[in-house]
């Protein structure tokens, strides 16, 4: 084959794909965690879900970083139209329940599983144990089509929300 068309052609995308990217526990990382996603995002042609997918790992590595003393990591996967984001961090403990938006607009605290409830498909947590090693994870989930049906939810202004 020709080197010109060699340099046309382009690979299929993959029907699934999984990245993961470990942090250690400074917030720093959670910066890093982001603009990785964004970058992930838009190499695999989901620039519709960069906005809401940041806000989602912004919160859910934070809390990672911010309430645990142990290394953390991110987990992004795409299968069947499906983006997972997740969270893993050493403390088995299980995250305080979320609450309704409404009741946090004066809160300090608290807000980000609310915002991960309020603007992810589905959302949970289960215990992990890997290697000896205890700890959870976290993680919500993105439909394809979700960035016009998540505004809608929102209150006029989220920027009081977001840590």
């Amino acid at each position: 084959m020709p080197e010109t068309e060699k340099e046309t052609r382009t690979e299929p995308a993959p029907e699934s794909w999984e990245y993961s990217l470990y942090i250690p526990n400074d917030l720093r990382a959670v910066t890093v965690s982001r603009r990785t996603l964004r970058l992930i995002l838009t190499m695999h042609g989901l620039i519709g879900l960069v906005d809401v997918a940041e806000l989602l790992a912004t919160e859910l590595v934070s809390n990672a970083v911010r309430h645990t003393t142990g290394p953390a990591a991110l987990r992004v996967r795409w299968s069947a139209g499906v983006l997972r984001i997740g969270a893993w961090d050493a403390d088995p403990q299980p995250p305080e329940p979320p609450q309704e938006l409404d009741q946090l607009t004066d809160s300090t605290d608290g807000r980000g599983l609310g915002m991960v409830r309020a603007c992810s498909d589905l959302w949970g947590w289960q215990p992990l144990s890997r290697f000896g090693n205890r700890g959870k994870f976290v993680w919500c989930e993105l439909a394809a089509g979700v960035s016009a049906r998540v505004t809608q939810g929102l209150p006029q202004s989220p920027a009081h929300l977001i840590l």
